[in-house]
């Protein structure tokens, strides 16, 4: 009267799916380099977490009297764990099986977890390593389909919980699909490369010649067209970038991000912002050191760092509180918005905005990146979209403005409606567009005649340089206040405290479209 022997055959089942492709598919992806998808699942979830979902999904065969032969599983592996104390759904294919390319089992998995993420309202995390498509799957199949998967949930996911994903390999087609899709992705170098088609794809299509690096490496992504977010030095480190990210974050936009212990005090002075920016307007400056002087120490998690390289975005900590961080990097185009930093903006805005975390904005902005490569780019156009997202987010804003503020990017420092929280250092300066080009363009005309036009330039010059003194838009109550730079922690710690009880009116998914 026992079901023992079917448990039995429970047991054996998943241990042979444990074996994956077989030993000697596990022996080469080993070789190159790589952890299996378990191996994979194990090392990023808490220890013994990990809650296997699918796990007799395969491709069998049976003798004639109906006993099973030999499996082969599902190139998908999917289930919950925890990742430092909070539970998530992951998904990793398996590359030792077909090369993780997609089969009749390996959609429904798949999708089937990202659904369960959705309506159980859990962070998602994707460990990608897929070769995308394969024709052979026509034969199987016996027809073709049209592209597209009705019942996965992309943009409702992206609206309400967090999903991060790691390319894990050469990822093309679907696999590079999921892999941008996503808040976060991260990609290990030397063993990653994304793109839409591989290189056997390529050459037919368009007589290129190209290796999968030079196609889509960390070069080309992470460093490049920020199709990627971070590289990574190894799949440990790519592990450890996603549970770091998580942290800042809801598990759904139903809740609030979770603020931990913070022993740094909200009012620790520190005496080098007195004079990280220099009076020279000319000279450049780190602006991470300033970020770092501010909020809580260790803290920071930089998303990005080498795409739209003009705007640093970073998720930090005020006093324990989650905060979203911009500041202008004057290193590149003196920070000023091209293209690049523009989409960058946006994209970090809809985070920050989709999953309630307030926005601290390091203002140093000399206005659109300007010049014939700019305007092929569009720069203009993407920066009226970055003020669009800055106009739809809901989240508490306040801006420092630590020098310029020039122009139609000058104006993205924060909301022009709303409270409009302005704070200003000494250093301060702002207006349509720079008095060194405003005097050339204003007086053109009188410089051409001067006896002397480089003189009277520098006259020109010093007497609107008394007018843009911060001090006197004070006066007109055009910023909330003027401060010393070392109070520039203690304001923003009390100025989070109350951000955070402003927060719980927004809960829910906010009335427009995260973008990627």
């Amino acid at each position: 009267m026992s079901w023992k022997s079917e448990v039995d055959e429970i047991l054996r089942r998943k241990e042979l799916a444990k074996q994956m492709g077989g030993a000697e598919s596990v022996a080469r992806h080993h070789g190159a380099g790589k952890l299996t998808a378990r191996e994979r699942i194990e090392k990023f979830l808490d220890p013994g977490s990990f809650r296997e979902i699918g796990g007799l999904t395969g491709s069998a065969k049976y003798d004639e009297q109906g006993r099973l032969l030999e499996i082969t599983p599902a190139n998908v592996v999917i289930g919950t764990g925890y990742v430092r104390g909070r539970q998530v759904v992951v998904a990793a294919e398996d590359f030792t099986v077909r090369g993780g390319s997609s089969e009749a089992t390996n959609s429904d998995k798949w999708i089937w977890a990202e659904t369960l993420a959705l309506e159980m309202c859990l962070p998602l995390i994707r460990l990608v390593d897929t070769a995308g498509g394969s024709v052979k799957l026509l034969e199987r199949a016996g027809a073709t389909k049209l592209p597209g998967y009705r019942d996965w949930n992309f943009s409702d996911m992206l609206g309400r919980i967090p999903v991060a994903s790691a390319a894990l390999g050469s990822v093309a087609g679907l696999g590079a699909v999921r892999v941008v899709g996503a808040h976060f992705s991260v990609m290990v170098k030397g063993i990653s490369q994304v793109f839409a088609a591989g290189p056997p794809v390529v050459e037919p299509a368009t007589g290129e010649k190209i290796t999968k690096e030079d196609l889509g490496g960390f070069q080309i992504h992470a460093r490049g067209s920020g199709v990627v977010d971070n590289e990574a030095e190894t799949e440990e480190d790519a592990f450890r970038q996603i549970q770091q990210f998580l942290s800042y974050l809801p598990s759904s936009v139903y809740n609030l991000p979770p603020r931990v212990e913070c022993p740094d005090p909200p009012g620790r002075r520190e005496e080098e912002l007195l004079s990280v920016v220099p009076r020279n307007r000319k000279l450049t400056y780190d602006a991470r050191k300033v970020v770092g002087l501010v909020l809580d120490r260790d803290s920071l998690f930089e998303m990005g760092r080498y795409h739209g390289r003009p705007l640093a975005t970073i998720l930090g900590r005020l006093q324990g509180y989650p905060v979203g961080v911009m500041i202008n990097d004057t290193r590149f185009f003196g920070g000023g918005m091209d293209a690049s930093a523009a989409e960058k903006m946006i994209r970090f805005v809809d985070l920050c905005d989709t999953f309630h975390l307030p926005i601290v904005h390091f203002v140093d902005q000399p206005g659109v990146v300007v010049g014939l490569a700019a305007e092929k780019a569009g720069t203009i156009r993407v920066a009226v979209r970055a003020l669009q997202a800055i106009s739809q987010s809901r989240v508490p804003w306040v801006a420092m403005i630590l020098r310029r503020a020039f122009g139609v990017a000058g104006s993205s420092y924060g909301r022009q409606h709303d409270l409009n929280l302005r704070y200003a250092w000494p250093s301060g300066m702002w207006g349509s567009l720079p008095i060194e080009g405003g005097v050339s363009a204003a007086y053109k005309r009188e410089l051409e005649l001067s006896p002397d036009p480089e003189a009277r330039r520098r006259e020109l010059e010093a007497y609107y340089d008394e007018l843009q003194s911060p001090f006197r838009t004070a006066e007109k109550f055009g910023v909330q206040d003027i401060i010393d730079p070392r109070d520039t922690r203690q304001i923003l710690c009390d100025w989070v405290e109350q951000a955070y009880k402003v927060l719980p009116q927004l809960l829910g998914p906010t009335s427009r479209m995260m973008r990627v």
